[in-house]
């Protein structure tokens, strides 16, 4: 061998010396990009996992939602018969409330005026009563 292809690869030597650090360390920050690599697959996995049950989970509830509404709707539908019926109840109470007032007026000046019959003592304070709301609602033509 010439020495020129004694010096070439002693050059190269030195070269591939001066290679083999920068080899190991490419090597070590592959091993943890692997690592990391896997570490990152788990969690793409469980953040995978994860959407798929916050999209059963939004599945649910909308179901959940939907029949509830309808079962609101079906009871306001049953309830708004029974508002129409009180609130024909309620106007025809307060018009017989009315009707009722006026007859009371109308009696309290004549429950005044009429004599009280003092024949037989009557028997309880419920009679008496009695007596005394008959005198009230009775219109004059009729006493």
């Amino acid at each position: 061998m010439s020495p020129l292809e004694w010096i070439l690869q002693l050059v190269l030597l030195g070269l591939l010396g001066a290679a083999i650090p920068f080899a190991l360390r490419l090597e070590r920050a592959l091993r943890e990009i692997r690592r990391d690599r896997a570490a990152m697959d788990g969690s793409a996995q469980g953040l995978n996992e994860a959407a798929r049950m916050a999209e059963a989970a939004m599945v649910r509830l909308r179901a959940s939602a939907e029949l509830s509404g309808r079962q609101v709707a079906e009871r306001t539908a049953a309830a708004e018969p029974l508002r129409d019926d009180l609130r024909y109840l309620v106007e025809r109470a307060e018009a017989l409330a009315d009707r009722l007032e006026g007859l009371v007026r109308n009696g309290r000046p004549l429950a005044a005026e009429m004599p009280r019959p003092a024949e037989a003592p009557l028997q309880s304070q419920a009679e008496r009563d009695l007596i005394r709301a008959l005198a009230a609602g009775l219109p004059k033509a009729a006493r």
